[in-house]
C-alpha cells in the first residue's frame, strides 16, 4: 500500500500542468498518481465552491479542513482508496475541537483525550502574551487525523513564518502538533504517521544554502528549526523514512521557488516530510520524493508498506490484519464529504438548476408558448401561470403571483408583472414589444454609424493629428491601456531611486521625434506634382525613422555574463507596483547572488543569477537617446 503527501498549491491550479489537464476527470487524478492514500495541503478552496467531482471522485472517499473564515486559503484532504482500505475513524483539527453536527460521540472519537494549553509550554507572542486556547491555531483548516488501525495517519499543512509577528503562530501550531502525537505514543501506545508541508528545514543539507559557512554556524539558532531537531530522531520520537532511505543524497528537495526559476536548478528546500514511530519500521518497504511530477511549487512524496510481515514469533500478519479491515466494513466515518447534505441529497443546491437536467425538465414539463393555455383550475394551470389574468376572472381581484413560474426557452422573455392592486392594462405581445425595440436599437446604431461617417469625411486627416496632445475629453474617454505581456513578481526589486521625470523625458522624446517624422511626411511632395521628380525621395529615411520609433527595445545585457536580460513587474502593493524592470536572465543557483547586504562576495557562485537591475523606464530613455543621436547625424 502506498501513501502519498502533495502540497498541491490549490486544486484549481493542479488541472492546469500536464499531465493532469488531460483527464476528464478528478478521479484520472487521483489514479495516475497510484496511491491508495493520497494526502493534499493547501487545497486553497472552501466547502461551498468545492466541485462534485473533487468532493466524490469515484470510489476514493474524501476527508477535507477548511479554514473558518478564510476563503481559498490553507486547507487539507485525505482521499483513500476504498477498493483497498477503508478508515475507521476521522477528526478535523488536531485539538478535538472541530466538531461535526451532531457531535462525536466517545466510540467516534479517535482519543479519549487530547492536548490542551495548561498542560504544555507555548511560545509568547511579541507582546509576552500566550494562547489560552487551540481555537485558533485549528481554525484555519491545517490537520486532519484519520485512524487506519495499525496507525493513526495526521496529515498537516503547518504555517509558515510571513512575518515577525507570525513566528509565535507557527511555533505554537508545532508544539500543539507534538503534544497530541506525544499522547498518542505515550498514553494510547498508538502507532503514528505524520505526512504534510511541515514548513521547517531539517537540517543544513535540506536547504539549497544550508551548506554555505555563514549558514551552517547558525542553522539551528531559528527556534523552528531547534524545535524540528529535537522532535526527531535520535532526539526525539519521529523518524525522518525518506531521509533514513536517502541519507546522503543531496538535492533532496520539495519545494522551489518558481518565480525565481529555482527548479530549472535545483536550488530548493526540503519541507515536505512523512515522519513515522519506531514500531512501524518493519512495515515499511520503500519511501522517495518525485520530482518530476509537476503542477506545484512542491513535489509528492511517499512511502510504500509491505503486504505482510512476519513476527518474532514466526507467525505471518497481513496489512489488511494489521489494518483492521473486517468484512462488514463498508462505510467511512461521519465527516467524510459523501455524508455532506449537499452530496447526499438532504440539501438542495444551486447548481442543480442550472445543469442539463434542469434545462431537460423545463422542456419536458413546459409547454411551448404557441399552444393554447390550459383550463383553469388545472394543475398544469397552477404549474405555468403567467403575469395575464384569465378573461373570465374578475378585474377588481388582484391576481395572486405564483411561487413558481416556468417559461419556455424558445419564447422570448414576458413583460414584468405589474402590481397586485392596480387593475389589468391592455398590453401588446411580448414578442412585438421585442421586435419594436429592435428596429428602434436598429435605427439608433444605423444613425449613429452615419454621424460618424460624416465626421471622418470632413478633410484629409494628417498624420502628424495623431501625434498631438490629446484633449481633456478625448483622454477622459480613453484611459484603459493594454498592459505589457512580462513575468509578474511579487517580491520587491533591488532598492533603486526613480523619479517620474525620466518617464515624463521619455514621453516627450516619443512625442517629438514622431511629431518631426510626421511633418517631414506631409512637407513631402505628392507623386505626379511638377517638384516631385526635383525633390530628393526622403522616404527610405523616414520609413527606417519610423521602424526605429515603434520597434521594441531590445533588453539590456548583465554586466557579469553578457547575455539579455529579462524583464519582470512589480507585483507587490507599494509606489513601485506596476513598474517593470529588468534583471539577469540566469537562473538562481547556491551562491547566486543575492547582493552585497545578503551575499558575502566570496560566497557568490557567477554560473548563476547576478546581481544585475535596472529599471525598464531607464532603458527606454537611454535607447531613445541613442536614436536621436543616429537621426540627428
Amino acid at each position: 500500500m502506498r501513501i502519498l503527501s502533495w502540497n498541491i498549491n490549490g486544486i484549481r491550479t493542479l488541472p492546469k500542468y500536464h499531465p493532469w489537464n488531460t483527464f476528464e476527470s478528478f478521479q484520472g487524478v487521483l489514479d495516475e498518481l497510484k496511491a491508495d492514500v493520497i494526502c493534499f495541503q493547501e487545497m486553497k478552496s472552501a466547502r461551498a465552491g468545492l466541485p462534485r467531482d473533487v468532493a466524490l471522485p469515484g470510489p476514493y472517499h474524501s476527508f477535507f479542513s477548511f479554514p473558518v473564515s478564510k476563503g481559498g486559503y490553507s486547507g487539507v484532504a485525505v482521499y483513500v482508496d476504498s477498493r483497498k482500505v477503508i478508515p475507521l475513524k476521522a477528526e478535523e483539527g488536531l485539538s478535538g475541537k472541530l466538531q461535526p453536527k451532531p457531535p462525536f460521540s466517545p466510540d467516534e472519537r479517535i482519543s479519549p483525550s487530547y492536548p490542551y494549553p495548561h498542560q504544555i509550554d507555548l511560545y509568547a507572542t511579541e507582546d509576552g502574551e500566550v494562547p489560552t486556547s487551540f481555537d485558533a491555531l485549528d481554525a484555519e483548516g491545517r490537520g486532519l487525523v484519520v485512524d487506519f488501525g495499525l496507525f493513526v495517519l495526521i496529515n498537516v499543512y503547518c504555517p509558515n513564518e510571513t512575518s515577525e509577528a507570525r513566528l509565535s503562530f507557527k511555533m505554537n501550531y508545532h508544539i500543539m502538533l507534538q503534544e497530541r502525537v506525544r499522547k498518542l505514543v505515550e498514553e494510547e501506545h498508538r502507532q503514528v504517521i505524520v505526512v504534510g508541508d511541515i514548513n521547517v528545514c531539517a537540517s543544513p543539507m535540506d536547504h539549497c544554502d544550508g551548506h554555505l559557512p555563514s549558514n551552517v554556524a547558525t542553522f539551528y539558532d531559528h527556534p523552528a528549526r531547534a524545535w524540528f531537531h529535537k522532535w526527531l530522531s535520535p532526539n526525539g520520537p519521529m523518524i525522518d523514512i525518506v531521509r533514513q532511505f536517502h541519507p546522503d543524497r543531496k538535492g533532496l528537495f520539495t519545494c522551489w521557488n518558481m518565480k525565481l526559476q529555482a527548479r530549472e536548478t535545483n536550488y530548493g528546500t526540503r519541507v515536505d516530510y512523512i515522519l513515522v514511530t519506531k514500531g512501524l519500521l518493519p512495515w515499511i518497504a520503500h519511501g522517495d520524493i518525485q520530482p518530476s511530477l509537476k503542477g506545484s511549487d512542491h513535489c509528492p512524496i511517499y512511502i510504500d508498506l509491505r503486504h505482510e510481515i512476519t513476527l518474532e514469533s514466526g507467525e505471518i500478519l497481513s496489512l489488511h490484519e494489521a489494518m483492521k479491515q473486517t468484512p462488514g466494513l463498508k462505510e467511512p466515518p461521519r465527516i467524510a464529504a459523501k455524508f455532506w447534505d449537499e452530496f447526499s441529497g438532504k440539501q438542495t443546491v444551486l447548481s442543480s438548476f442550472f445543469g442539463k437536467h434542469a434545462v431537460s425538465k423545463q422542456k419536458g414539463d413546459t409547454p411551448p408558448s404557441s399552444t393554447p393555455a390550459p383550463t383553469p383550475g388545472s394543475g398544469a394551470d397552477r404549474a405555468t401561470a403567467t403575469s395575464l389574468p384569465s378573461p373570465d376572472a374578475p378585474t377588481d381581484t388582484p391576481v395572486a403571483a405564483s411561487p413558481v413560474v416556468t417559461q419556455s426557452i424558445s419564447s422570448p422573455p414576458p413583460p414584468p408583472p405589474e402590481p397586485p392592486l392596480k387593475p389589468p392594462q391592455t398590453t401588446r405581445p411580448s414578442s412585438f414589444i421585442s421586435s419594436t425595440q429592435k428596429r428602434k436599437s436598429s435605427e439608433n446604431a444605423s444613425s449613429t454609424k452615419s454621424k460618424k461617417l460624416k465626421q471622418q469625411t470632413k478633410g484629409q486627416v494628417s498624420i502628424a493629428s495623431f501625434f498631438g496632445k490629446p484633449s481633456a475629453s478625448s483622454s477622459s474617454s480613453h484611459t484603459k491601456q493594454s498592459p505589457q505581456e512580462v513575468i509578474e513578481i511579487e517580491d520587491d526589486p533591488p532598492a533603486r531611486t526613480s523619479t517620474n521625470e525620466g518617464d515624463c523625458d521619455q514621453l516627450d522624446a516619443d512625442y517629438r521625434l514622431a511629431l518631426a517624422l510626421a511633418e517631414d511626411t506631409d512637407r513631402s511632395p505628392a507623386p505626379g506634382s511638377p517638384s516631385s521628380s526635383q525633390a530628393q525621395p526622403p522616404s527610405s529615411q523616414n520609413k527606417a525613422a519610423w521602424s526605429n520609433l515603434f520597434a521594441p527595445v531590445p533588453p539590456p545585457k548583465c554586466t557579469v555574463h553578457n547575455e539579455p536580460t529579462r524583464l519582470y513587474t512589480v507585483n507587490k502593493q507599494g509606489p513601485n507596483k506596476g513598474k517593470t524592470f529588468y534583471i539577469c536572465s540566469r537562473p538562481v543557483g547556491p551562491g547566486y547572488d543575492k547582493g552585497k547586504g545578503e551575499r558575502l562576495r566570496d560566497e557568490v557562485d557567477h554560473q548563476y543569477r547576478c546581481n544585475y537591475f535596472k529599471w525598464a523606464s531607464e532603458v527606454r530613455k537611454e535607447a531613445m537617446r541613442e536614436r536621436e543621436r543616429e537621426r540627428t547625424k
